[in-house]
């Protein structure tokens, strides 16, 4: 017989889930045990049917307990979850042994307790308990040996007591009470050495709450396990991660050599030394296979955990030889890598022969390292060698190994492609910008009509060279023509073809032909050009822009073939796209140019660009454009300045196509820099036109020039007198050079020839010629302007 205890909290304290039944198979008894379990209150089940907390069918399971006194039971837990419960059941008698009902159990296994102590003590990861306060209370074995002492010897201290005053240590107790505070489990990770060693750990640490059976949280419970070989694992792919990104961003063997060295320090070495052959660093083919014997390399890179790299034993730029059996040579014989380290044979002898580099690696290692030389190999070809050098000490005792030796291997190819591939490219570029340097603009001389400043950009290729060019020529009477020019396409045949195309508008604009006319010669040309070529792959076209900017009369005429129009900053900060007729492209043939006329006031900005610039960024070309007129209107100091802000706003890091900039700002020559005088038809007036010449210098203070300029008017205005007609003009500009023009009526260009003996005429070109600088002719309305230049005096 089975008495129900009179104490039902005693039953809850000691664990036990307890319920009692009846006869009728209705709840009369429920221990707080049984509330832990299940999640109902007394209140809730007593007086229920036992049954209704079965999950299922509750016939069998009665009959099972009342057979076997046992049995395993689905019950529905108050949160609606199914749990499987161990369940006893003994009979309840009166005193007269009439049955009175059941005492249903499912206490705590014993044995279950026992093995999970065992479990706790003997766990492979350290395991500790930890009061609310952060006093120890539990440790298991593996615990005590990281700690290096007995758990009685920690029992009841506070933790930071028991460690050393740290990052990490002070992070462990921000943790304890994290979990304290909030009530949930927390991770935390760290990078420290175990009290009980000297080596440094990667320690991964889950930390929990313990709640009693009230859910009152009593202690805090941890795991800590040794995540090291893993640790170092992603370390080793987060360095090869990085040396994808870090290694090679430049086509340049020199940077490439330092990425190598800066990514290895001191993630795997604490010195790394990159050397490499002569043949490499000068673009030449070095010989194919392993380099043997002794060998002569030069230092182009290292670098240390310690400032300045005290460990090297060579300065950047020195060239060393390397006898057969140091490391160094050995790897670059057997184009493998080679491991050693202090003690060994061919490191003793090789430190032995230079006395320089032993003193420097015994006062830094300490007399004990670890050496690794792997051979830099691209494509079957020994570009050079990268040296690690690892110090030996108790805190880091472990040498290089194989895992040291996949990455370095891993790391150095990956940089001998890059270096091959900036020892190609230097190769290449020497001939490519060659060729870029004789197409493009040099040194332009300053002009009197603008003040300007270029960018010009070639798209990412090899070749480095593409089909976008500038210009800004000088034209007579002060005035210049700005040009930006696009050849369809990349590469070097487009860069020929601009070439052609930039030497042609040279030569029409020393002709002096305005706008619309030049780029109808242009096109002519274009043509003439596809069709010799007709037989190569692609075909030729082109856009150009053109503008003349007089700043006497503050003046521009702009014609276009298919370009994008300009813009212009207007001084009071407006903003305007210039309203051009875009005109067919360049090739295409049989349609006009058209040109604008307008005028810019003094300090005036026109943009000149190629599509490249506001097509970038994947814009469309109106967005694009307005993009360029707001980038324009921002603050700049000079156009320099404005030219940066232009490109920073519109380009992205890498730009896919060509982008030409040109800026120019307008000048205007001042009223008492020109002098203008209409002239009759009449042979009588040349005497007045000398005259008026000579005064106006005399106010100018170029008495200097009086004669050469006297002697210019006098042939220039019979000239045209005599061959032209009315109307007549004399003008003289004072600028940085002093100019002489006369315009006629007649649309007839004059030219040189050799007068013979007894011809009357015949000498006045050839006067001027002799006289002046530079002289020639240009249309102008309706008949034609003669200009000569000449310096003027030095002051």
């Amino acid at each position: 017989m089975v008495t129900l205890p009179r104490d039902g909290k005693r039953a809850a304290t000691a664990g036990d889930a307890m319920a009692v039944v009846d006869v009728r198979g209705t709840v009369t008894g429920w221990s707080d045990g049984a509330r832990l379990l299940t999640g109902y209150a007394a209140a809730e089940v007593t007086g229920r049917p036992a049954a209704e907390l079965v999950d299922g069918e509750p016939r069998p399971v009665w009959l099972a307990l009342r057979r076997s006194g046992s049995a395993v039971v689905p019950v529905r837990r108050w949160d609606g979850r199914r749990a499987e419960l161990a369940l006893r059941m003994c009979p309840l008698r009166g005193a007269k042994g009439e049955p009175r009902g059941y005492v249903i159990t499912a206490a705590p296994d014993e044995r279950g307790r026992d093995l999970g102590e065992q479990a706790f003590r003997q766990a492979s990861m350290s395991m500790s308990i930890f009061d609310t306060e952060q006093r120890y209370l539990r440790m298991n074995d593996t615990a005590c040996r990281v700690m290096g002492a007995q758990e009685a010897e920690f029992l009841h201290r506070f933790f930071p007591d028991t460690v050393e005053d740290a990052e990490h240590s002070r992070g462990f107790l921000r943790h304890l009470r994290k979990v304290v505070e909030t009530g949930g489990p927390v991770h935390y990770e760290s990078w420290t050495r175990a009290p009980s060693g000297l080596r440094m750990h990667a320690w991964n640490i889950e930390m929990w709450p313990v709640n009693d059976p009230s859910g009152e949280l009593v202690a805090v419970a941890l795991a800590a396990f040794d995540s090291s070989e893993q640790h170092w694992a992603r370390q080793r792919l987060a360095i090869l991660n990085d040396a994808a990104a870090r290694i090679g961003t430049k086509l340049d063997v020199i940077h490439t050599a330092r990425e190598l060295a800066e990514l290895a320090v001191p993630r795997m070495a604490d010195f790394v030394s990159v050397d490499l052959l002569d043949s490499v660093l000068q673009g030449e083919e070095p010989a194919i296979g392993p380099v043997g014997d002794e060998v002569e390399l030069r230092r182009v890179a290292h670098h240390s955990h310690s400032a300045g790299a005290p460990e090297a034993s060579i300065d950047l730029g020195t060239a060393d030889v390397y006898p057969a059996f140091s490391p160094t040579a050995r790897a670059l014989a057997t184009g493998g890598a080679v491991v050693t380290r202090t003690g060994e044979k061919d490191v003793d002898e090789w430190l032995a022969l230079d006395t320089a580099r032993t003193v420097k690696l015994r006062e830094v290692a300490a007399n004990e390292f670890s050496l690794m030389a792997v051979p830099l190999v691209a494509r079957g070809t020994t570009l050079g060698v990268a040296v690690f050098v690892r110090l030996l000490t108790a805190q880091s005792p472990d040498p290089f190994d194989s895992d040291d030796v996949t990455l370095a291997q891993e790391l150095t190819s990956r940089a001998a492609v890059c270096v091959d591939n900036a020892r190609r490219y230097t190769r290449e570029r020497t001939t490519a910008l060659a060729l870029q340097r004789s197409l493009l603009p040099q040194v332009m001389a300053g002009q009197a009509a603008v003040e300007f400043a270029s960018r010009y950009l070639p798209a990412l290729s090899q070749a480095g060279v593409g089909g976008d060019w500038f210009d800004v020529i000088p034209l007579s009477g002060t005035r210049v023509a700005l040009v930006v020019g696009d050849v369809v396409g990349h590469g070097i045949h487009a860069s020929v073809t601009m070439g052609r195309l930039r030497t042609a508008v040279w030569t029409l604009a020393d002709v002096d032909l305005p706008p619309d006319e030049l780029l109808t010669h242009l096109d002519d040309l274009v043509g003439h050009l596809a069709a010799d070529e007709s037989s190569m792959d692609g075909e030729i076209g082109a856009t150009c822009v053109y503008a003349v900017y007089d700043p006497v009369s503050r003046h521009c005429t702009i014609a276009a073939a298919g370009h994008p129009p300009p813009v212009v900053l207007l001084p009071d900060g407006t903003v305007e796209v210039v309203e051009v007729a875009a005109g067919p492209m360049l090739g295409v043939g049989g349609l006009p140019f058209e040109a604008t006329e307008l005028d810019l006031p003094e300090g005036a900005v026109l943009a000149l660009y190629t599509d490249g610039l506001v097509e970038a960024r994947d814009l469309d070309v109106d967005a694009g454009t307005a993009a360029l007129c707001t980038a324009l209107a921002a603050p700049a100091r000079n156009l320099e300045d404005a030219c940066d802000n232009v490109l920073k706003a519109l380009l992205p890091e890498r730009p896919a196509d060509d982008v030409a900039l040109l800026l120019a700002r307008t000048r205007a020559l001042d009223a008492g820099q020109v002098a203008v005088w209409d002239l009759e038809a009449d042979p009588a007036v040349v005497a007045t036109a000398r005259q008026y010449a000579t005064e106006q210098l005399t106010r100018w203070g170029l008495d200097e020039a009086a004669f050469v300029t006297e002697l210019v008017v006098s042939e220039l205005v019979t000239n045209a007198i005599r061959y032209g007609g009315s109307p007549i003009q004399l003008r003289l500009i004072r600028d940085r050079a002093l100019i002489c023009e006369v315009s006629d009526a007649s649309s007839t260009s004059p030219h040189l020839r050799r007068a013979r003996t007894f011809d009357e005429g015949g000498r006045g070109l050839l006067l001027v010629a002799q006289l002046t600088d530079r002289w020639g002719t240009r249309p102008s309305g309706a008949g034609k302007t003669i200009w000569a230049e000449q310096a003027l005096p030095v002051q």
